[in-house]
């Protein structure tokens, strides 16, 4: 039974098995669930703890998924790391991390805890082969992710929802949602050859990219929006004002590189967010 293509034994499986594991993609869900956390005030850090690994399984269960369908089953890609039997072996495992996760959750929380958390892997779990040939879901799957992590972050604080993680977590559906039709613009000739419905293939790239700016400015306007009337704290404008000379930059840049800026300047705009919520703690 082997877990690698490219080797045997236990050093290789565990090579295998962590390449899976993506920073790039898998640290921004796992930072918005902590910052949901602070939302909720950080009165537990050991069950923000568990939140956030449960949000690590289901970004796992994602990106396994999604190499399995994409080289084993549609021959999209031209290498993986994975034999079948691994992949199934990773699935199971990171499966049974996040509903033990979840079960703790219940636990400790209560069920409405357990139910925001579950959808993550839902989506984590169906992205390929059936959420990613759809424009909407293919666009939205990753940033409904992050989403649910801010909600279900706060909630697991403070067994309460209010309107400011729902406010921010609308507005990181918008930014990144705006980012993703761009990064899904890389592969718009191959996707067009082989039907995959995209946003960039469904309404060809220029109106995409126009698509994906007025998203993110958008997402930015509520923040100033929310800022102005003390929903959210004054300095979160300065997050707006950092992502906002990013987006700038990368206007007449090309997709690859375009979502690098992007996907990085979303890391300083969630940092900033942070150390608004931080210092100025939300009433």
């Amino acid at each position: 039974m082997r877990i690698s293509r490219h080797g045997s034994g236990p050093v290789a499986a565990v090579r295998a098995l962590a390449s899976q594991i993506h920073p790039v993609f898998m640290l921004p869900p796992i930072a918005a669930a902590w910052f949901g956390a602070v939302l909720g005030g950080l009165e537990s850090a050991g069950l923000a703890g568990v939140h956030s690994v449960a949000i690590f399984a289901a970004v796992y269960t994602a990106h396994v998924k999604d190499g399995y369908v994409d080289f084993h089953v549609r021959g999209e890609d031209d290498d993986h790391p994975l034999t079948r039997t691994g992949c199934r072996i990773a699935l199971a495992g990171a499966t049974a991390l996040f509903f033990g996760t979840v079960l703790a959750l219940w636990v400790a929380v209560g069920p409405i805890a357990a139910l925001l958390t579950l959808p993550t892997w839902v989506i984590g779990y169906h992205h390929a082969p059936q959420l990613d040939t759809n424009p909407l879901t293919a666009t939205t799957g990753y940033p409904a992710g992050i989403a649910l992590a801010i909600v279900g972050g706060c909630y697991v604080q403070q067994a309460a929802i209010g309107p400011v993680p729902i406010a921010f977590a609308f507005v990181f559906l918008l930014v990144l949602s705006g980012v993703k039709v761009i990064d899904d613009a890389q592969d718009y000739e191959y996707d067009r050859s082989i039907d995959k419905r995209t946003v960039a293939v469904t309404v060809g790239p220029p109106r995409a990219r126009r698509l994906a700016y007025g998203l993110m400015m958008l997402g930015f306007l509520v923040v100033i929006a929310l800022a102005a009337v003390a929903v959210f704290p004054p300095t979160t404008v300065l997050a707006v004002a950092a992502f906002a000379a990013v987006v700038v930059a990368t206007r007449r840049a090309d997709p690859e590189l375009a979502t690098m800026l992007l996907v990085r300047g979303a890391y300083v705009f969630l940092a900033v967010l942070v150390g608004a919520v931080w210092f100025e703690p939300l009433g």
